[in-house]
């Protein structure tokens, strides 16, 4: 085992997932991915959160987890079978793992588990930070089950850190991805009036975020992994049409997303948002290394 300790993370394959391996493995940790299918090797382990199972042994020895595991809640309609899939894949996932971590000795100190700014639900132009409320909505209600999934890892006296992950901006994937192809084409544009908040963070950002977490142990309860300056819709697409060099003038029209994505969805990550803070990060010394929105979005693309 390398010297700085061993982590598993679910969701290794993902966006995050593989930089955050990759900067794991940099700073010299042993890392332990979970997978769905048969392992290819000592370093991954089989697990099966919608069969309950997991491989307790491959997991002796593990001095932390970051799991970041669970089905893309942007990827298709919300349908009532793919809402019960969104949930079950986070809170059937993090309590296997969480009950799991609590059974072994020796335990590992600290558990990292994923969570997302749809905690706070569509809340205007209120700024949010970790003492804030959880909001309405089916996200905050997956959230608000998906972060107390995590019971049994805390209660085992497990360090838990619930990561509350906003917007996250990468050049090969994500929701930047998508934004990208109408901006190109030219008829990018904001999304309704524009007012509702963005709450972003790059993905070098987020992995650095992460591995903070894992790393500093004072650090615990819910994290806002966001920039320190989220902003509206409207000025996010004026200024990605600015660093593109494309116009931004023909708006989306609410109604055509509601009719494309459903009301609810819609709703929910697209006309609504949350202008949310990461007091958390800035209290423990955190740095980013973007955040302003501007250079962040030269940097990515």
């Amino acid at each position: 085992m390398d010297e700085r300790g061993k982590i598993a993370v679910t969701g290794a394959s993902g966006l995050v997932g593989r930089q955050l391996v990759e900067a794991l493995r940099a700073r010299g940790f042993a890392v332990l991915r979970l997978v769905r299918r048969e392992p290819a090797g000592s370093d991954e382990a089989s697990w099966d959160p919608s069969r309950g199972t997991i491989d307790e042994q491959a997991l002796a020895g593990i001095t932390g987890a970051v799991h970041l595991a669970g089905d893309n809640v942007a990827s298709g309609r919300w349908t009532e079978a793919k809402k019960e899939r969104i949930r079950d894949s986070r809170v059937q996932g993090t309590e296997l793992l969480a009950r799991a971590l609590s059974a072994l000795d020796p335990k590992p100190s600290v558990l990292v588990s994923a969570s997302a700014i749809g905690y706070y639900g569509v809340r205007g132009a209120e700024v949010l930070d970790e003492a804030a409320s959880a909001g309405n909505g089916f996200l905050a209600s997956v959230c608000q089950e998906w972060e107390a999934a995590t019971s049994p890892a805390r209660e085992a006296g497990i360090r838990v850190v619930n990561a509350r992950i906003g917007i996250v901006l990468a050049s090969d994937g994500g929701a930047l991805a998508k934004m990208k192809t109408p901006f190109l084409l030219g008829v990018g544009g904001r999304i309704g009036d524009g007012t509702q908040y963005m709450s972003w963070i790059t993905l070098d950002d987020l992995v650095a975020a992460l591995v903070f977490a894992l790393e500093h142990s004072d650090v615990a309860g819910p994290v806002n992994m966001v920039s320190p300056t989220p902003v509206t819709n409207a000025t996010f697409t004026a200024t990605l049409g600015s660093v593109l060099k494309r116009p931004t003038c023909l708006p989306v029209p609410k109604f055509a997303l509601r009719l494309g994505a459903g009301a609810e969805m819609a709703d929910e990550m697209l006309i609504g948002g949350a202008r949310v803070v990461p007091s958390a990060l800035k209290a423990h010394g955190f740095e980013w290394q973007h955040g302003e929105l501007e250079p962040a979005l030269r940097t990515v693309l």
